[in-house]
């Protein structure tokens, strides 16, 4: 008879070492000590051998009769299963956590080193202490909705469903590895809490554009030269796509070749939302700024504050567009949204017949904006990825908004110099 879990949760330690035989060369060998290893007994080139799988509890009966069926494939190819350990943990018997460290490692070399730590911590905080150690064939899909209803808890949505998805990327390699037969994930549509409706941040139509720019250019507070360091910080968020964080902490020394055929602005991993170098490249508009600027402020900063060496203060920007009469119609954050709209929303005609199609790729929407991962195409993300075509996009924004006097680039920076 087949050992069960009862017994061999209950073996007691003896003044001797004893076996509890499961069949087909598996026993549970009981030592005096209390430990309970498991081991398969087999012959091999006329020789009889003895296989070790490990120690239970830790390896469940379930996991060490998956060992045994491997062993007994390797016998029947020929094989020792002694000099082929490896293949044994790698067959069916193989852990949650043995197939995800597999697969991680057979994508880690194409991805960005930085969202490689991240899918991977993610698997160790919420995934491994949940599942890791099931074996991969008897997960089900109520085991992995229990891991992500604990993720749920804590309110984080966002991290459960990029959880299901690590999880669902795992299952695939293991059913093409022959390892599952089954991706639990894919029965868990409709089970996920789902998010909040987003609350977009405040922006204008397109059409209301030449009217904000041109009270823009009217705008004043305490001083010309604070006026018009205002005026060009709102502007170059506008034109750069840039979060307010990123464009107040912006250095002088982060601005390359405003001089030539290339302007970019590289701003560092640690000031990005996502952890990466940005890299945004500068339409002539925002290179006139950018120009003007360090030419005539003070210090490291490319849009001072009001003390000496200090970054713009964390409401300026807002504060001038609720001074211009847009308080709950527009925020700095939302020129990211606008600009968006705008982008996705350009079409050229191409082919015979003629078709239409997307004028900016949304992949280069995407990466001007430094937006998170959605595949593991954004994931592998390089900081210099789609420039060219970024710039041209660019280009055409500062263009459009040009067009029609919306920004004279004559103004812009003038006031600061």
């Amino acid at each position: 008879m087949p050992l069960t879990e009862t017994q061999a949760r209950n073996s007691k330690p003896s003044d001797r070492a004893y076996k509890l035989a499961d069949g087909e060369g598996l026993f549970l060998f009981v030592q005096p000590n209390g430990s309970k290893l498991w081991r398969m007994k087999y012959r091999f080139a006329g020789k009889e051998k003895l296989l070790s799988f490990g120690a239970y509890p830790d390896l469940g009966i379930a996991a060490a009769r998956a060992k045994r069926t491997a062993a007994k494939a390797l016998l029947a190819e020929g094989k020792d299963p002694m000099k082929s350990k490896g293949e044994v943990i790698s067959q069916e018997g193989a852990t949650f956590f043995d197939v995800a460290k597999r697969w991680h490692e057979n994508r880690k070399s194409a991805l960005n080193a930085a969202h490689a730590e991240r899918v991977w911590s993610r698997m160790e905080r919420d995934v491994f202490p949940a599942i890791g150690e099931k074996l991969v064939h008897e997960i089900t899909a109520p085991d992995v909705l229990a891991m992500i209803r604990k993720i749920e808890a804590r309110g984080a949505l966002d991290i459960s469903r990029r959880a299901k998805q690590g999880v669902g990327q795992v299952f695939q390699f293991a059913i093409a590895c022959g390892l599952a037969s089954n991706d639990p994930t894919t029965h868990l549509r409709g089970a996920l809490k789902p998010r909040p409706r987003v609350k977009h941040m405040s922006r204008l139509p397109l059409s209301e554009l030449p009217a904000f720019i041109e009270k823009l250019h009217a705008y004043q507070e305490e001083g010309e030269r604070r006026s018009s360091i205002t005026r060009d910080a709102v502007l170059f968020a506008l034109l750069t796509w840039v979060r307010t964080k990123e464009l107040r902490f912006a250095a002088k020394s982060e601005f390359e070749d405003l001089g030539g055929k290339s302007p970019v602005w590289r701003i560092p991993a640690e000031r990005m939302k996502m952890g990466r170098e940005h890299l945004v490249p500068l339409s002539q508009q925002a290179t006139h700024i950018a120009k003007s600027m360090i030419a005539a402020a003070p210090g490291e900063f490319l849009f001072p504050g009001n003390g000496p060496n200090m970054p713009l203060s964390e409401n300026t920007m807002i504060y001038a567009l609720y001074r211009l009469g847009y308080h709950s119609r527009q925020t700095v954050h939302g020129f990211r949204g606008l600009a968006s709209t705008w982008a996705n929303e350009q079409l050229v005609e191409f082919g015979k017949p003629p078709m239409w199609i997307r004028k900016y790729h949304e992949d280069w929407v995407e990466l001007q904006l430094a937006h998170s991962e959605k595949n593991d195409v954004r994931g592998a993300y390089n900081a210099a990825e789609y420039l060219a075509p970024r710039r041209r996009m660019m280009q055409d924004w500062a263009d459009y908004l040009s067009g029609g006097k919306v920004i004279d680039i004559k103004k812009a920076g003038k006031r600061a110099a």
